[in-house]
């Protein structure tokens, strides 16, 4: 099930014909990263036809303990999380491009680690270098994602697949909506495809879906 303002602000937009993440998450990208190339719908092992073997879902974890911080130690991402709501146009707001290296989560919507999908969204570059989830697109099913909460707890997600959502086949469910009713689910987004120099917008979204799998102890780095 979707959070009540991330499902009015997609319909919102989608009716009104304009794009959720385009515009709003690539104002200025740099040149140096607009050719990055498009990531692939179901990347990995998945996409060569070798299975991945997923674990099972955990219970999700209660208290809604905002996420403090992201990992991914195989992208090589450790940032901070801040709150974020909608802006002017209806969209989620993502982080200021003088906090490129942050990621925003949509606080009006699911915890991470609790039930129902949250939503944590980043750039995927600035005009000067490459942002937070600037490679995103290389994720891949059965990769851990850890979210450090505020109460200490870490919540342990595992990708479960990467699509790449075009704009112009934009599907609310696929991005927002509850793959399975009743667990909890991540959503990371950034912008993907290719660049439109005409729009000042990239062509498509980075979707990674992941699911909990676990909890730990805060990660200590060496």
């Amino acid at each position: 099930m979707r959070g009540g303002l991330v499902a009015a602000a997609t319909w919102a937009l989608l009716l009104s014909g304009a794009w959720l993440w385009g515009k709003q998450l690539t104002e200025g990208g740099s040149p140096a990263t607009r050719g990055a190339p498009a990531a692939a719908s179901d990347t990995g092992a998945e996409a060569a036809g070798e299975p991945v073997a997923l674990p099972p879902a955990a219970r999700p974890l209660s208290g809604g303990a905002p996420p403090r911080r992201l990992e991914i130690e195989a992208l090589g991402v450790s940032a901070d999380v801040i709150e974020r709501g909608v802006d002017a146009s209806g969209g989620v707001e993502p982080p200021p491009f003088a906090a490129a290296g942050q990621v925003g989560w949509y606080a009006d919507g699911p915890t991470p680690g609790d039930e129902g999908p949250a939503v944590l969204v980043g750039h995927v570059d600035t005009e000067e270098e490459p942002a937070v989830f600037y490679r995103l697109r290389e994720a891949e099913p059965g990769s851990e994602i850890r979210v450090t909460r505020q109460d200490g707890s870490v919540a342990e997600f595992t990708v479960r697949r990467v699509d790449v959502v075009e704009r112009d086949a934009f599907d609310a469910d696929l991005v927002y909506g509850a793959h399975d009713p009743g667990a909890s689910e991540l959503r990371l987004i950034t912008c993907g495809g290719t660049f439109d120099e005409e729009r000042d917008s990239y062509s498509a979204n980075v979707v990674v879906d992941a699911y909990l799998t676990g909890t730990s102890p805060p990660h200590t780095p060496a």
